[in-house]
């Protein structure tokens, strides 16, 4: 009896869709411009953007220069950002700028194409063209619509973004450092220009601290491996990152290790010391 009640319920539901679908393909057929448009708008507003964004794809270019063609240019990029097709949402956005530089629309449509690209960005550890093309876009808007009740979210992207960079760049320094505990000299080289240039590039970075602790162990690595001609100098410079990583981060959370490794250092820099008196004796 229930299962009967029920087929008899969504019966109307499926005239109704079937309906729909017949107008929807008869539409998409139709040549009228008129009728496609009404179609699309009500598609738009009941947010069945799918249906809508193919209705307006057909019409659009046939509107371009006609009073209805910013709305309709709006919505076409609209209808792409809502179906997640953020590439095509991202260009469209970016020609009804250029096409309507003063809508009213000019601030929404400017944050919806940064977002488009924000949307695109990936991973930190894949390539990060398509990040610093959101940020881009995201400067743009923050600069050019301050005011904007978007720029909350805008400046939360940004910064999003910024972070992930960061850490693409704090990463590819600390794999150096890994590298470098196998005693590879190379690597500890490669390790320190990159900390040092990442200490230098991002002064307000989350992984400011992380980049000096491990600054500490690859000079560590550096100076505990190092040829006897050139140990007195790497010992120094393991000491001195030391004293970096305490004087900004006194509290720093890798203080057990940083201790350990300094004490190694500062013994080593002792019996550096003990021979080359000897030596003077």
């Amino acid at each position: 009896m229930f299962l009967k009640m029920k087929r008899i319920l969504l019966l109307p539901v499926l005239v109704l869709f079937l309906v729909s679908c017949n107008e929807y393909q008869k539409v998409l057929k139709n040549e009228d411009t008129k009728v496609k448009y009404e179609l699309a708008e009500k598609y738009y507003d009941e947010g069945d953007f799918k249906r809508a964004n193919r209705l307006l794809e057909q019409i659009a270019p046939r509107f371009a220069g006609k009073p209805q063609g910013e709305r309709v240019q709006f919505f076409l990029a609209n209808t792409y950002f809502q179906i997640r097709d953020y590439n095509f949402a991202g260009y469209q956005f970016e020609r009804f700028i250029k096409s309507y530089p003063k809508s009213e629309k000019a601030s929404e449509a400017s944050f919806l194409g940064a977002k488009s690209y924000y949307m695109l960005s990936p991973k930190y550890s894949l390539d990060q063209t398509d990040t610093d093309k959101a940020l881009v876009k995201l400067q743009g808007f923050i600069n050019s619509y301050p005011d904007s009740e978007y720029l909350p979210e805008a400046n939360a992207m940004a910064k999003e973004l910024t972070t992930k960079k960061e850490k693409k760049a704090f990463e590819i320094a600390r794999q150096f450092t890994k590298l470098g505990k196998s005693y590879f000299l190379d690597y500890n080289v490669s390790a320190i220009a990159a900390l040092d240039n990442f200490i230098s590039d991002h002064p307000g970075s989350v992984f400011r601290e992380d980049a000096y602790y491990y600054k500490v162990e690859a000079t560590s690595n550096m100076a505990l491996n190092s040829t006897e001609d050139k140990k007195k100098e790497r010992l120094d410079n393991a000491r001195t990152a030391y004293d970096n990583l305490i004087k900004y981060y006194p509290e720093t959370k890798y203080a057990k290790a940083a201790t350990q490794l300094i004490e190694k250092i500062d013994k080593e820099l002792q019996l550096y010391k003990e021979v080359q008196d000897n030596l003077t004796k």
